[in-house]
């Protein structure tokens, strides 16, 4: 019970600095509204924008928003408090990794939860509804964003050192990743050996099964393998995730 008490404390906490710096806040509203509206005005040729954005926003919403808050944040969070010594002072206090690390997911699922609020109500206000089960959807969007927090833990223990490195990772790995998975555009557009290497990127499975529910209503047997790999790779992130941080944090100790 206390490790659960400790972690709502820990996400608690980086809820109000976020909302005292406001940029980053400001930065994961207006990034995914653009994009929405870029794509989803492009899609429509003028025309049809209901049918446009119900097929643009669950792109969207995983490849725009969710990528760059649940997995760009959590590399920020650890850089930022190695840099400041909090990581060190934490190793101190009663406060253990693992509340911490679960602190840190359960302030990414808030922040989730509302960028898809406002994804989905720009969407709505051009005719875009969720055609498929919210709890599916719900579901699905839970998934992501674990797996983005663990790839962000593991980022960040890692391959980020200074404010400066945390661009870096998550440009050279990520946005090839958002392109190959579909985020911006349909992936039967590309040739075919690149529809069967899209096949390994955890982005299309996201992108494919929440469009199949959000768009087309479909039910859950229909969308079974991208779920399992979901699931897989949710748990997989989680894992190396939480290995990457006791590491970081015995680095932190003897150093």
């Amino acid at each position: 019970m206390r490790i659960w008490i400790n972690s709502f404390v820990v996400a608690k906490r980086i809820l109000i600095a976020l909302v005292r710096t406001k940029r980053t806040l400001v930065f994961w509203a207006v990034f995914p509204s653009l994009m929405l509206l870029l794509f989803g005005l492009i899609y429509a040729g003028g025309s049809g924008t209901a049918a446009s954005f119900d097929q643009t926003t669950p792109g969207i919403l995983v490849g725009a928003a969710l990528f760059f808050s649940c997995l760009g944040g959590p590399v920020a969070t650890l850089v930022t408090e190695r840099e400041s010594g909090t990581l060190r002072r934490l190793l101190l206090s009663p406060l253990t990794g693992t509340s911490y690390f679960l602190g840190v997911v359960f302030a990414h699922l808030a922040i989730a939860a509302g960028q898809t609020t406002i994804v989905y109500a720009i969407a709505a206000a051009f005719g875009a509804r969720f055609h498929g089960s919210l709890l599916l959807g719900g579901v699905i969007l839970f998934l992501t964003v674990i797996s983005y927090c663990g790839m962000g833990f593991f980022f960040g223990a890692n391959f980020a050192r200074r404010t400066e490195d945390v661009n870096g990772p998550v440009a050279a790995f990520g946005v090839p990743l958002l392109a190959l998975g579909g985020t911006f555009f349909s992936p039967s557009i590309m040739p075919p050996y690149l529809r069967t290497v899209a096949q390994f990127d955890p982005i299309f499975h996201m992108n494919e099964s929440l469009k199949a529910v959000a768009a087309n209503g479909a039910p859950v047997r229909s969308i079974m393998s991208h779920l399992a790999v979901l699931v897989s790779f949710a748990f997989a992130s989680l894992l190396l995730g939480a290995l990457s941080y006791r590491r970081l944090l015995k680095v932190e100790q003897s150093g």
